[in-house]
């Protein structure tokens, strides 16, 4: 199979080159398949799996489209979580750096509201957001949306099963009739098909079917009380070093974060009591490989969005085969493989579930699960917090710079960098990051002193 390239693709030059300097050079198979349709104004359904390269995709179309110099809302994007709105807008930033003052805005719950109204007042080229903070602006009129040409609808399948249907609708109902719709989903269920039907327009259906994950899934029967004292010889054995396990209440979440301290493992917990200011920073250190463990309930998990999981734990079986599938799923996204690790005592009707729909399960005995002492359970890296983000103008740039050519730090030593708008996190190497703060006491970052901690 000839694999097409961005080179071939009919995209301006500067656009191109740009992509190019991302790091792009093939298409992805749901890329191919759509990126013509796309690029010709055409309606499009695409069934792609999370991880397949449809926000590149849907982006397309919307950078060739842009007029710059006409400062109105001309895209649309809505999105199930403030997590992924943020993932979206951080990409379409990179995505249109060759064209210079385009605003990017994202409205989500969770953020103050009068900010967003004063940013909406100086305008903007394209908006990202969830739709109950949208609907918000709309009631209030703080936003007009009568110039939008594009609007896509990303994982319209969570929107739906979050319950935001009559939200999606009401919004879609003030917008221009004459616009280009991209609706982009998981899956392609009676719900999706109902809401596309209402909101485009002849559209073209494009597919790639979802590859079978590389998942090892082991199954142990084992009561409650010994699940604990299983979870550090299960990472151990694996030599697991980025570790989800799931709980389904928040207590549990909790007593198990409280059990693996104790012993000295880093935790991180996400559960539904955090604030979205916790939540961001629990994200921030994950992603960062700052901790190597999270524990999360499945509710608060929506939207985390990071690639090389090795390790699942269910700790608990999920409530059904949908929720069980996409747990497994963190440890198997951009098609990597993974570890699934799931115990189970008086669950015989989910495990029977479950089964029907993977016929590769192994069920082991837990006298087979051997800790290896040799095996640290640690981090590479510890987060570097600065009290200043993207509302400040501090760009990842500035802050790379200070730390190299401004410490003497070397860029190996720097990881991941979290930029958002009134924070910024750094993932420095563990052994440097004594020094980074020391030395950054007398370092200024654009002619400014910032507030620095160690996380």
């Amino acid at each position: 199979m000839i694999i097409k390239k961005f080179d071939e693709i009919n995209i301006s030059k500067g656009f191109k080159e740009n992509l190019k300097s991302l790091g792009f050079e093939n298409l992805t198979p749901i890329q191919e398949k759509s990126v013509d349709v796309l690029l010709e104004k055409k309606d499009c359904i695409a069934k792609a799996n999370t991880g397949s390269g449809k926000t590149l995709a849907f982006s397309i179309p919307i950078v060739e489209s842009l007029d710059v110099k006409n400062y109105k809302i001309q895209t649309l994007i809505l999105a199930p979580t403030r997590e992924l709105a943020n993932q979206i807008a951080t990409n379409l930033r990179d995505y249109v750096r060759h064209i210079h003052n385009v605003k990017i805005l994202t409205l989500c719950g969770g953020m103050p509201f009068k900010p967003q109204v004063a940013s909406l007042f100086h305008g903007a080229h394209i908006i990202v957001g969830t739709a109950g903070r949208i609907l918000k602006h709309i009631k209030e009129e703080n936003i007009d949306l009568s110039n939008v040409k594009n609007l896509v609808l990303d994982e319209a399948d969570k929107m739906l099963d979050m319950g935001f249907y009559d939200d999606i609708m009401e919004i879609i109902n003030i917008l221009p009739k004459q616009r280009h719709s991209m609706l982009f989903s998981a899956t392609y269920e009676h719900n999706i098909e109902t809401l596309s039907s209402s909101i485009l327009s002849n559209p073209i259906f494009v597919e790639v079917k979802a590859q079978k994950a590389k998942i090892k899934q082991l199954f142990y029967k084992c009561d409650k009380q010994n699940r604990k004292n299983l979870l550090v010889p299960v990472i151990t054995q694996n030599k697991a070093q980025s570790i989800l396990i799931f709980a389904n209440m928040k207590i549990e979440c909790d007593d198990i974060a409280d059990f693996l301290d104790e012993l000295g493992v880093d935790v991180l917990t996400l559960h539904s009591d955090l604030d979205q200011k916790e939540r961001d920073e629990v994200f921030a250190l994950f992603k960062s490989k700052s901790y190597p463990v999270l524990i999360a309930s499945d509710v608060a998990s929506r939207g985390l969005d990071v690639d090389d999981i090795d390790l699942v734990i269910n700790f608990e079986l999920a409530k059904d085969v949908k929720v069980h599938t996409h747990r497994i799923g963190r440890t198997a996204r951009a098609g990597k493989g993974g570890i699934a690790i799931s115990f189970y005592d008086n669950d015989e009707d989910k495990v029977d579930d479950i089964k029907d729909d993977f016929d590769d399960i192994v069920f082991d005995e837990i006298e087979n699960i051997v800790d290896d002492t040799s095996f640290k359970i640690d981090s590479e890296f510890r987060t570097l917090f600065i009290d200043a983000g993207k509302k400040h103008k501090l760009r990842k740039g500035d802050v790379i710079g200070a730390l190299t050519a401004g410490i003497g730090l070397h860029k190996d030593e720097i990881g991941l960098i979290e930029s958002q708008n009134f924070r910024t996190y750094v993932a420095i190497k563990k052994d440097k990051i004594d020094f980074v703060l020391k030395a950054l006491k007398d370092t200024k970052i654009k002619g400014k002193n910032y507030r620095y901690n160690k996380l």
